[in-house]
């Protein structure tokens, strides 16, 4: 494990009940990152997405992807980062290759495309085992707090 959930927490803005990353546990540099969450079969948004067939809903997968490329941000601009700067999703392009089910480990990766101080494109995927349940593009703004 390279990154704890107490250094991840420094990163992040978001906090439970949604933070969506465990622990990375793989950074290439500042070229990619691996993180990865453990699906608890507890989550309250099972017992409505789906009561009789639950599966973690699509727009989730999407946070958890969009959260392991701010790490991969703070990696890349870090003097920036340290500075917990607003972060916003401004484009999303998403493609659903499988559901993913209570019990399961997603594993993320996210790869820059092109880093900037106030925005980044990034490539991500999902992943369960070595299946690929989910793929992103992400452009996403950063605003820096004075």
């Amino acid at each position: 494990m390279i990154f704890d959930l107490e250094l991840i927490k420094s990163i992040l803005p978001q906090r439970e009940p949604f933070l969506f990353i465990d622990e990375v546990s793989q950074t290439s540099g500042a070229e990619k990152v691996v993180a990865s969450k453990f699906i608890d079969p507890k989550e309250a948004y099972f017992k409505g997405h789906f009561p009789d067939n639950p599966v973690m809903p699509g727009v989730l997968i999407v946070e958890a992807m969009a959260q392991a490329s701010i790490i991969l941000y703070y990696l890349n601009k870090p003097e920036i980062a340290k500075k917990h700067p607003s972060y916003y999703l401004g484009k999303v392009k998403t493609e659903f290759l499988a559901p993913v089910f209570p019990g399961d480990t997603l594993i993320l990766e996210s790869v820059p495309v092109k880093m900037i101080e106030s925005a980044a494109v990034v490539d991500a995927l999902a992943r369960v085992g070595e299946k690929i349940v989910a793929k992103a593009g992400f452009i996403f703004g950063v605003k820096k707090n004075e």
